[in-house]
């Protein structure tokens, strides 16, 4: 079974991409990044009543930020790093009776009980916030070794293979002069080759 290069380059790109620097976390308990795992599920379940616009939030509980997540609310907090059972945010999302669980039923937006235990997990992590992607610092992952190095010709040719290895695909062959041309003509004119 062999997968397209496209699907493997746009893999890559995810990981080369990575804005970042992860959290460390066991192989048990993988780390848990807020702009890809989190911030998605707030902002489309939460951010609408508890988010930047002050005319629409409610309760005064800011979701957006981290100063509003874990600001002082009168004797609780939404978020408490390290401790979800004391997380206010996470006691309502995880609450079994409908009538005080969020977000609330006539919102028509609901949580799983994967994403519950996911932003439960995030939590016991220490809540670690992110800024905007397109504010954080890149940096260069470190390749992954791979088994079969005999394919490996650059960085980026060390995560294709690793991907490879890791959903059980092999190489294609190279391609010869004709296809690449093809290829190149095709990508840049949209026309095939004149010969």
């Amino acid at each position: 079974m062999k997968l397209s290069v496209f699907r493997i380059l746009i893999s890559v790109a995810g990981i080369v991409g990575w804005a970042g620097s992860p959290p460390s976390a066991t192989a048990a308990d993988p780390a848990i990044v807020f702009n890809r795992d989190i911030r998605p599920l707030l902002s489309e379940n939460c951010y609408r009543c508890h988010g930047p616009d002050a005319g629409q939030r409610q309760a005064d509980l800011r979701l957006d930020t981290a100063e509003g997540a874990v600001a002082d609310l009168g004797g609780y907090r939404a978020i408490v790093p390290g401790k979800p059972e004391e997380s206010e945010a996470y006691v309502r999302i995880a609450e079994p009776d409908e009538s005080m669980r969020m977000p609330p039923a006539d919102s028509g937006r609901q949580l799983s009980a994967d994403q519950v235990a996911l932003i439960g997990r995030w939590i016991r992590q220490g809540a670690e916030w992110q800024g905007h992607w397109s504010f954080l610092p890149l940096h260069r992952p470190s390749p992954p070794q791979a088994a079969d190095s005999s394919r490996i010709n650059n960085a980026i040719d060390a995560f294709i293979v690793h991907r490879l290895q890791a959903e059980g695909l092999e190489h294609c062959s190279e391609a010869d002069k004709a296809t690449l041309i093809r290829r190149v003509t095709l990508d840049l004119t949209g026309l095939p080759p004149l010969w």
